[in-house]
């Protein structure tokens, strides 16, 4: 028998009997891959679109402010294998602190209390690290949060079982390149210009400003900024910007995911970060920037273009990108619960 390793947890109190099962935490220097791989196994079974690569996942690590990835991921493993992890991390959003649950088991292992255990530990390091001060400010609510296919058996029991609750849905939309499409005219004074580095932090600040208007804003640091632009898909060439002199006005950050597209078999890109600020709504720039970037799309040969959406955006965004040719693919819940914040942990003298 293995010697136990120094991160490895000898409670296994909540866990199922299975035979070889460890639990771990996650060693940076070996697991990121192994975890990537999970990931997109469970995600592909699952019908979920995000399949990240090991350099993907290292850039989360590197730029999450509110995780400590040898803290705040858990590992499953039998004989030496991966099966399940779980994973809690937290930000601000407008007046509340979320705590965001994510949880991977891959299929033949559900159905034994694997995922439930992994839940309790999720909730149970969200509560320590509460105790000790270091996940977010304690004057502030604070949340348990959990994304989730509807169509994946067995988590809305799991969720209600614990105690959460949905609110609200997001949506993948989908739109074939093959289909008619125009280049809608821009609203006059404006123009798109080509993505300079120089001009990434105005970029960055206008869409940060237009989705204050959405659901539950997260208020982004530095570490977002960094995060983003270090994206080992990042290709600003493929963005679509619109200015109004040194102003912008809005933009569409479009990415294409050739890993995904691999393991999917799929020939696809993703409008994302739809945004337009509110001194420019209601003048047709949205449209204009979203059919754009389904033309910039089809001339790479991509066969569709995806987004996702809040399924109630304050906005009318659904309705938008209905009429410029989007439907609905699949559709997932957004599960909550409210937490109670502990007393800070006493230090002594």
């Amino acid at each position: 028998m293995t010697p136990l390793g120094p991160q490895e947890i000898t409670n296994l109190s909540g866990f199922p009997s299975l035979n070889g099962l460890q639990i771990r935490h996650l060693d940076l220097a070996r697991d990121v891959g192994p975890l990537a791989a999970l990931i997109a196994d469970v995600n592909v079974h699952d019908n979920d679109d995000l399949i990240p690569t090991e350099a993907s996942l290292r850039n989360d690590f590197e730029h999450t402010a509110g995780m400590s990835p040898t803290e705040d991921i858990v590992l499953a493993e039998v004989d030496g294998s991966l099966i399940g992890a779980a994973q809690v991390s937290w930000r601000v959003r407008t007046d509340r602190v979320f705590h965001s649950v994510e949880l991977w088991v891959r299929p033949e292992f559900r159905r034994r209390g694997l995922g439930r255990a992994l839940l309790a530990w999720a909730e149970s390091r969200v509560m320590t690290g509460l105790s000790s001060g270091t996940m977010g400010p304690p004057n502030m609510p604070h949340v348990l949060s959990c994304w989730a296919g509807v169509e994946i058996g067995g988590t809305r029991e799991l969720a209600t079982r614990a105690g959460y609750h949905i609110n609200g849905y997001g949506i993948v939309m989908i739109r074939p390149l093959a289909e008619p499409m125009s280049e809608t005219p821009l609203p006059d004074g404006i123009e798109v210009r080509p993505v300079r580095p120089e001009d990434h932090r105005a970029i960055w600040d206008a869409d940060e400003e237009a989705f204050q208007d959405h659901r539950d804003p997260t208020v982004r640091t530095e570490e977002d900024f960094a995060h983003w632009f270090a994206d080992p898909d990042i290709d600003t060439s493929l963005w679509v910007v619109a200015w109004d002199g040194d102003e912008v006005a809005g933009s569409v950050m479009n990415f294409v995911y050739a890993n995904e597209n691999a393991r999917l078999g799929v020939s696809r890109g993703w409008l994302e970060h739809i945004s337009v600020r509110r001194p420019w709504r209601r003048r047709g720039l949205a449209a204009a920037l979203i059919a754009r970037s389904l033309l910039r799309l089809r001339d790479l040969g991509l066969a569709e273009a995806a987004l996702g959406a809040d399924a109630e955006n304050l906005t009318g965004a659904v309705q938008l990108y209905e009429s410029v040719g989007f439907t609905r693919l699949k559709t997932g819940a957004n599960y909550r619960k409210a937490i109670v914040v502990p007393a800070p942990e006493a230090t002594g003298s």
